[in-house]
């Protein structure tokens, strides 16, 4: 994907796709080498803001490598995997069911899921709105959401060593070790995401009710929580 170039629509749909398929192999050393392990504690605090009982059936949206899956089912949840990418299906070590898909037309019936998580994957779809609809679709009344992805520190000084470090250590690291065009748009998808207040209102208006977000690790990660209505 060409880094001075943010795709829309069916192009970044294809593309999104091929950069995950592309970086699949080595995407979890990755991970945690860039976040200094800080994910694993995030997608920890996520599974708890979902407040499901054992054996509830959970969704792990753009599931990769299955990270969630395998925290959800180590504390008695049955996670199902849904991606995009065939590459991070096949790379996939979570044991959980896996389906290839589009998280803009999910092929599950309604309300037919307890809850979904979400792992940094938002800025990556086509659309917010459609997404929040799907999410209201297929999870019952009363079941529970709860949504990872980036942020930016609100303190100045965290902020600006953020940036350095986002946008010039992140794809260096990420040439080394895997793909670096797919490391450098990373960083800059984040444009893509809308700001909080719009974000929440796109998830209320699709009927997502006990809507919280709040800033984890200073402000280097976000968790939105949200009941379905």
């Amino acid at each position: 994907m060409p880094t001075d170039h943010l795709p829309e629509g069916d192009e970044k749909r294809t593309a999104v796709r091929s950069m995950f398929d592309t970086i699949a192999p080595r995407y979890d050393l990755v991970n945690r080498l860039m976040t200094f392990r800080m994910d694993v504690g995030w997608r920890r605090t996520t599974r708890r803001a979902l407040e499901l009982g054992p054996g509830s059936t959970v969704l792990d949206l753009a599931c990769g490598t299955g990270d969630f899956s395998v925290d959800l089912a180590n504390n008695g949840h049955r996670p199902i995997g849904v991606d995009l990418s065939f590459g991070m299906l096949a790379a996939t070590r979570s044991g959980a069911p896996l389906v290839q898909g589009d998280l803009l037309d999910l092929p599950l019936a309604d309300a037919s899921v307890d809850g979904a998580v979400c792992g940094f994957a938002l800025r990556n779809l086509v659309e917010l709105p459609p997404f929040f609809d799907e999410l209201h679709r297929v999870v019952r009344p009363g079941g529970r959401i709860a949504l990872l992805d980036v942020s930016q520190p609100e303190n100045q000084l965290l902020s600006w060593g953020h940036g350095i470090y986002f946008n010039r250590v992140v794809p260096f690291v990420g040439g080394l070790l895997s793909d670096r065009s797919a490391y450098a748009y990373l960083p800059r998808s984040v444009s893509y995401l809308p700001e909080p207040v719009e974000l929440l209102r796109q998830a209320r208006q699709a009927g997502l009710i006990e809507l919280e977000r709040r800033q984890l690790s200073g402000g280097l990660s976000q968790l939105i929580t949200a009941t379905n209505a």
